[in-house]
Parts: C-alpha cells; sequence; structure tokens
C-alpha cells in the first residue's frame, strides 16, 4: 500500500495551478473535465504518479470559496534550503505566512507559506 494523492478543494482552478506550478515548481500531471458532474480535476506533482503522492485539485464549478474547517492541518514539501525557497515564493508573489527559522521546540528549519485558497503549505529543510 502507498498513499496515491491528497485532495483538496479550490476556488480558481487556473490560479492555483499557477500557484503550484509557477511557485511551488510541480508539474501538471494530468488535468480533466467532469460535465455531467460540473467539476475539473487536476493532478500536481514533482513527478509521476506511478512513484510519487501528488496533490488532486478539485474545482467545483461555480464555487469559489471553501470553510476549511479546523481538522486540516497542512501540506508539507521538503525543500534544500528553506530560506532561500522563502526568497523565491516571496519574489513570485506567494505568501510568506511564518519565516523560515527553526521549529519551536526543536532545530528543524521550517516556513509556512498559503494558497491562493488560504491552505497552508509547509516547508521543511532536508535533512541531507
Amino acid at each position: 500500500m502507498r498513499i496515491l494523492h491528497t485532495m483538496i478543494r479550490i476556488g480558481n482552478l487556473e490560479k492555483s495551478k499557477q500557484f503550484y506550478s509557477g511557485i511551488l515548481g510541480m508539474q501538471l500531471l494530468r488535468e480533466k473535465e467532469y460535465p455531467d458532474g460540473e467539476f475539473t480535476l487536476a493532478f500536481m506533482g514533482y513527478g509521476g504518479e506511478n512513484e510519487n503522492t501528488v496533490l488532486e485539485l478539485t474545482y467545483n464549478w461555480g464555487t469559489e470559496e471553501y470553510d476549511h474547517g479546523n481538522a486540516f492541518g497542512h501540506v508539507a514539501i521538503e525543500v534544500g534550503d528553506v530560506y532561500q525557497a522563502v526568497e523565491q515564493i516571496r519574489q513570485q508573489g506567494g505568501k510568506v505566512v511564518r519565516e523560515a527559522g527553526p521549529m519551536k521546540h526543536g532545530d528543524t528549519v521550517i516556513a509556512f507559506v498559503e494558497d491562493p485558497d488560504g491552505y497552508k503549505i509547509e516547508l521543511i529543510g532536508s535533512k541531507n
């Protein structure tokens, strides 16, 4: 068994695809419209779905905003240099909501950015 993908609902497909590809460097792996159900799925990731866990962006036509509730936390992405990643994201117009630095009760360097729908993305420094 393995985790295939995590799905999040988004309010603007084009803005979200731009954020995940243009700012976070993911690839659009596949996209399909479902006219009968009035939704579109876009799968984004850093490599093919056969070998990597990916993010499924679900756009329900006509729905621009969602209540995130209080159960979902964040999506985590490993980066080589968190400080550099934060600067690149900021320069590309991304929203940084927690600056790079050691986590509160440890020494792992982390930061948080926010996607166009307000989902938190944690950047974690690689252990290598």
